[in-house]
């Protein structure tokens, strides 16, 4: 049979080190109170042996502070056992302080509330069991207060009760608040686990569709370049029209480049056998070959940081992405203006900037970008901004797109280097 363990979501070792501290105040307490009964309310207790359990319990909570520190899964019999030991203690100081007759014996709902919401029903059920056990013994066994007056102890017991209902209370709100807001962060944790998981797939998806697509765009294209050869031999051409093929020829060699590179990078995460390249290189590099894709595009481009740049693995899926940044951009501002390029890096970080001044994004871009395929354009299919926002997020960074004051929009990439630097991967 399968134990569950709250160890398994990583919440056991948080709800031991929220047991420890609790443990630590209640051991203060307790303590404060049996030096306060003398002076304070003339009830002679018996020190020797109360003192000594407080003494046990601390003794207790530091070797659970050390095997905490030692790390390994907290189980559930784990707490279990940790909350019979405070309730154990809690009934033997009682014991000798009254037993049932004492106002702090309402002190057991804390330990039960905890067991309820850290723990599964049968150890909840068992902490349940072990205070009603505890409570009804020491009905019939315990060390009576020596509080002569009957009027005086009312009130005492009227202020004990007091003091029980204002720990318990808080005791109570404090650990579940904490709890609630590690479940609250779990839930955050699984569903951008979840989003993950459903973006990889779309990606995979597209993988295998963009291999079925490459294999069938190899026929046509071959035919292109063979019209595109035979049109540059007709005579009679217009320089115009001879300057159109020419750009033609090279857009057609450029697309059979990109085929015959997928078969290349095919389940490989580094482009070029993964050497190194210095960042302003790679950028440039990048950018050349967008200028190459996207010849009638104007860009001014910008590039500066540490001197030198820093050495990094060059990566296929993040120049993809920088592509279909630039590409994005450039349809934006289809009407000839001219977009900006601003790339700043430093020995740790790159951050770099897209800068359009076409109509901006809309608020179904803005909310959806990065987990669907999304596009403003009647042509468009939004494949390109996911699989910018996939490839990014996996190497640890992230693109924020935000619409620029007086029009257009700004697409901004900051990217940790620690994953494509070279010093981190020799």
């Amino acid at each position: 049979m399968t134990t569950t363990t709250t160890a398994q979501t990583g919440e056991g070792s948080d709800a031991l080190r929220r047991l420890i501290l609790m443990r630590w105040l209640a051991a203060a307490g307790e303590l404060a109170l049996i030096a306060a009964a003398q002076p304070l309310f003339g009830i002679a207790l018996p020190l020797t042996p109360m003192l000594a359990i407080v003494a046990l319990l601390a003794g207790f909570n530091l070797v659970t502070r050390r095997r905490l520190t030692r790390g390994g899964p907290v189980t559930d019999g784990e707490l279990f056992a940790q909350l019979g030991v405070d309730m154990t203690a809690l009934t033997l100081l009682l014991f000798f302080s009254g037993g049932a007759a004492n106002p702090l014996v309402s002190l057991y709902l804390p330990s039960i509330a905890i067991a309820a919401v850290v723990l599964p029903g049968r150890f909840a059920w068992g902490s349940v069991a072990l205070s009603v056990a505890a409570y009804s013994l020491l009905v019939f066994f315990n060390v009576p207060l020596p509080v002569a007056d009957a009027e005086r102890a009312t009130r005492l017991h009227l202020a004990g009760m007091w003091l029980t209902f204002v720990a318990s209370a808080a005791l109570i709100a404090w650990f579940t608040a904490r709890m609630a807001a590690a479940i609250r962060s779990r839930d955050r944790q699984l569903a951008a686990a979840r989003e993950a998981a459903l973006r990889n797939e779309r990606v995979v998806a597209l993988g295998g569709l963009a291999a079925g697509a490459a294999h069938e765009l190899g026929t046509p294209l071959a035919t292109m370049a063979v019209l595109v050869d035979e049109l540059s031999e007709t005579a009679g051409l217009n320089p115009e029209a001879r300057e159109d093929l020419n750009l033609l020829h090279e857009q057609v060699a450029h697309c059979k480049r990109i085929i015959t590179g997928l078969a290349a990078r095919a389940g490989q995460t580094r482009a070029e056998g993964g050497g190194a390249i210095s960042l302003d290189s790679w950028l440039e590099q990048v950018i050349d070959r967008w200028r190459q894709l996207r010849p009638r595009a104007r860009a001014t481009v910008r590039l500066h940081g540490a001197t030198p740049a820093p050495q990094i693995v060059s990566e296929a899926s993040l120049g993809q992405a920088l592509l279909n940044l630039f590409n994005n951009a450039a349809d934006a501002d289809a009407g000839g203006g001219e977009i900006e390029i601003e790339a700043t890096w430093d020995a740790a970080r790159l951050r770099l900037e897209v800068r359009d001044r076409g109509p901006g994004f809309d608020e179904k871009v803005l909310l959806a970008a990065g987990r669907a395929f999304v596009t403003t354009r009647e042509e468009g299919t939004g494949i390109g901004l996911f699989l910018a926002h996939a490839a990014v997020e996996r190497l640890g960074g992230r693109i924020a797109l935000i619409n620029r004051e007086g029009g257009g929009a700004i697409t901004r990439v900051e990217l940790p280097l620690e994953k494509i630097d070279r010093v981190s991967n020799t």
